[in-house]
């Protein structure tokens, strides 16, 4: 019945891999291991797969529904919570994942039960904050005294390490004088304990450009990189990095001409609100073609943000359920039952691979 279904989302697991291959052999061949995070495509297993298969040393998402998926799927990996726990969902973390992120002590005596109950050593990275002022620990005293109380106390976890995360609420570049901080602090730990740290976790794709400079700071060993994987759009688009290497068009979103005609360009009688409460304004082109896709904003959020593989489209906006484009300009002459073409961003793909209208399809 919905043989071709529209709106689609096609996903091209070979150009996946490619990307994950090579981000892993520039991180590998700087001693830095890779987790690979899912949850900028709502954690498809089929995505997932790949990142296992390649060689990731965890795979990661901030949901844990998304890696239960991934673990239905028959993925093989060692699997990792990058936002810390809820104190509510500590029996699932350590039953779903080898190890996660924390940064408060209640939850970490939680997990320790937990880990307990179900005889498994659940392993643990503290989070310091180093001035993004999202997770972690803020005050150095807090955080070795967290690293003791795992290490000494806590006997059903076991201490693999410290990280950060850069650049994500308060957007705070991942300097090396950044990353050496956090590397002084885990060798403080590490000298408090008397062993040396599985991990130190240096941060996301927003640390990974320390890696294509070559001045990532030595002992940072572990980065958790999904954007820079499955896009590497920012990367080159709001940081200027050649990332001509890297696919950048793993994911097309597909949406069919529903209605395509001549009318004005601003609308016709008293102005008020839109759909979603807000005041619009608009521009007087006189008459132009436009053409209704059949998705919304309810199935990428940000039309804005959607990228046209026909550079001649303008997007001139959304409702719920229609994306409205000005196709005057256009050398296709497009037509009902046609079908457009987009590139995506980080946001867009988080929204578009979470629509249950949006059908997933794999080449």
């Amino acid at each position: 019945m919905y043989k071709n279904k529209y709106p689609k989302m096609v996903v091209d697991l070979k150009k996946l891999r490619q990307n994950v291959d090579r981000v892993l052999l520039k991180c590998q061949d700087q001693g830095i291991e890779v987790a690979g995070v899912i949850k900028g495509c709502s954690g498809l297993p089929e995505c997932a797969n790949q990142m296992a298969l390649a060689g990731c040393k965890f795979i990661a998402s901030s949901r844990l529904e998304q890696l239960k998926a991934a673990r239905d799927f028959g993925v093989q990996a060692d699997f990792m919570l990058i936002r810390v726990p809820m104190l509510s969902e500590a029996a699932d973390v350590v039953q779903l994942t080898e190890i996660s992120l924390n940064s408060d002590m209640k939850v970490l005596k939680a997990l320790n039960h937990q880990a307990g109950r179900h005889d498994k050593k659940h392993k643990v990275i503290l989070m310091m904050d180093l001035g993004d002022l999202r997770e972690g620990f803020w005050d150095l005293g807090e955080l070795l005294e967290a690293a003791l109380a795992v290490e000494n106390d806590l006997y059903n976890l076991e201490l693999a390490g410290i990280g950060t995360n850069l650049g994500c609420y308060g957007a705070i570049a991942a300097t090396p004088e950044k990353l050496n901080h956090l590397v002084e602090c885990a060798e403080m730990i590490e000298e408090r304990i008397g062993r040396e740290l599985e991990f130190i976790s240096g941060g996301a794709t927003t640390s990974y450009p320390r890696v294509l400079e070559h001045n990532m700071p030595r002992r940072i060993n572990l980065l958790r990189i999904g954007e820079g994987i499955i896009l590497a759009k920012d990367l080159q688009d709001l940081w200027g990095y050649d990332m001509s290497d890297m696919n950048r068009n793993v994911f097309t979103l597909e949406a069919e001409v529903i209605e395509a005609r001549q009318k004005p360009s601003y609308p016709q009688g008293e102005i008020m609100f839109d759909a979603f409460g807000n005041k619009p304004e608009y521009e007087d082109r006189g008459v132009r073609k436009r053409a209704l896709l059949a998705l919304g904003k309810v199935d990428y959020a940000y039309p804005e943000l959607l990228l046209p593989r026909d550079k001649s489209i303008k997007i001139l906006g959304a409702s719920s359920d229609h994306t409205i484009l000005d196709v005057e300009d256009c050398e296709h002459d497009y037509k009902v039952g046609d079908i457009v073409e987009f590139d995506l961003c980080y946001a867009t793909i988080v929204y578009a691979t979470n629509s249950p209208n949006v059908d997933i399809v794999y080449i």
